[in-house]
């Protein structure tokens, strides 16, 4: 029998680290769908501007902004989700030639190096949110803080996917499991 909770049998080796895992994966579900409607509303943003454009000759004041807004939102919130399985760009020509232990604990290294920018990262998109929150998009009565706002929650989110490489503790799935053919949910 398949458990409906995936997340009470997070792979870890402490209780610590489990409640690490269970509360990394209520963030990562909370951040997916969050993607998934900032691409919503961004597509959708877009093609009522194109429709009003060029079918009724009017145009969405706010489109150009909002849309921009939208887009950075996907993007720094898909960012940690990139760290959390090591989609990243990175050159492991001289990495690659080590052994399965060196290659093991050098990751752990470039992943506490990685986590300390993070906090640099925090530590200066709170100086930036509090600077730009007084300022107004031009469009749209919201804070320009907005755009480094998302910035603040990318590098905090991917400061807590390092910390759990430096555990070496295994990530869980992000996306809900898609249902198989013949199961029932």
């Amino acid at each position: 029998m398949k458990s409906r909770a995936p997340w009470l049998e997070a792979h870890a080796s402490s209780p610590t680290q489990k409640r690490f895992l269970v509360a990394m994966l209520a963030i990562d579900r909370t951040s997916y769908y969050a993607i998934i409607l900032a691409m919503g509303s961004m597509t959708l943003l877009v093609s009522a501007q194109v429709f009003a454009r060029y079918v009724l000759s009017t145009s969405i004041d706010s489109a150009d902004e909002l849309s921009r807004l939208f887009f950075v939102w996907a993007i720094f919130l898909a960012i940690p989700h990139g760290i959390k399985v090591g989609i990243h760009v990175g050159i492991d020509a001289i990495a690659g030639l080590l052994p399965a232990a060196v290659q093991r604990q050098l990751t752990r290294v470039m992943a506490l190096a990685s986590a300390l920018v993070m906090v640099t990262l925090v530590w200066l998109s709170l100086g930036a949110v509090a600077d730009k929150w007084q300022q107004l998009m031009p469009t749209v009565p919201v804070t320009a803080a907005m755009f480094y706002i998302a910035v603040l929650i990318s590098a905090g989110h991917s400061l807590l996917h390092l910390i759990a490489q430096i555990w070496q503790v295994e990530p869980l799935p992000s996306a809900p499991a898609a249902i198989k053919e013949g199961e029932t949910s």
